[in-house]
């Protein structure tokens, strides 16, 4: 794909994402309600909703299928490029007021994201990045870490509705977590992924996390000079990632 093209693109993601995020900001009361509750997971209208408003802009102007989380894709079969679309990354922070969840929009070609735009809508912050592109925070431009040891480090990781809470499972996380001098839960991949982008953190890794999750930050890293690595793909999506400063040394 050519630069003129992702740009074409960009501008699309954008005017969805913004339509979204506004949408999760100023009807956030009625948004709220909740229409499915599991033991580890929770959906809102919320996410129904604005993920409507992403996919009336992109089907009309994009000529792409999209990928979305709660409606699957789009098309009878992957195709080589596609969109991928979180409406509301986050979801039980923004039920219970926990200002980190966000609008998360990608391109993918190839199984590997090339365009990203990732709207903070709480507090107004449009992250976006391109494989033609720099990584921009609001317009200006922003890098990763300079950060090369983890003693000196932050990692931020998550616990997936599927993780593995077995004593020996938790004793190697807990092993895993103590090279670190802080390690944070967010409960936002995709935030996540863009303070490693924006230099806030230095590692992110999760474990069976979705592409919907990661796809918009993967891009955006890569574009401000990380390093986003996305491995053992499965047939719903489900991920690993391992999202780095390209410096960080555990």
């Amino acid at each position: 794909m050519e630069f003129n093209d992702i740009n074409k693109e960009l501008v699309i993601a954008k005017k969805a994402i913004f339509e979204a995020g506004n949408l999760l900001i100023k009807k956030k009361e009625i948004l709220s309600e909740v229409i499915l509750s599991t033991n580890k997971d929770i959906k809102l209208k919320a996410d129904i909703l604005a993920e409507k408003a992403i996919k009336d802009i992109i089907e009309n102007e994009s000529d792409y299928p999209i990928l979305a989380e709660e409606s699957g894709l789009s098309s009878k079969d992957i195709p080589n490029i596609f969109w991928v679309v979180d409406p509301l990354d986050g979801t039980a922070n923004y039920a219970r007021n926990i200002p980190i969840c966000c609008v998360s929009i990608a391109l993918v070609s190839n199984l590997k994201p090339i365009l990203g735009v990732i709207f903070d809508f709480i507090n107004n912050d449009l992250y976006e990045g391109s494989i033609y592109t720099k990584a921009l925070l609001n317009n200006e431009e922003m890098s990763v870490s300079k950060v090369t040891s983890s003693s000196e480090g932050i990692l931020i990781t998550g616990l997936p509705n599927n993780t593995d809470y077995s004593d020996n499972a938790l004793l190697k996380m807990v092993k895993d977590f103590q090279h670190w001098r802080k390690v944070r839960m967010i409960g936002s991949a995709a935030m996540a992924s863009v303070y490693i982008a924006s230099g806030k953190a230095d590692l992110y890794t999760e474990k069976k996390t979705y592409l919907w999750d990661i796809a918009a930050g993967a891009a955006i890293v890569n574009a401000a000079g990380g390093k986003a690595e996305i491995t053992n793909f499965t047939d719903n999506y489900q991920v690993d990632v391992y999202f780095s400063n390209s410096k960080i040394i555990e």
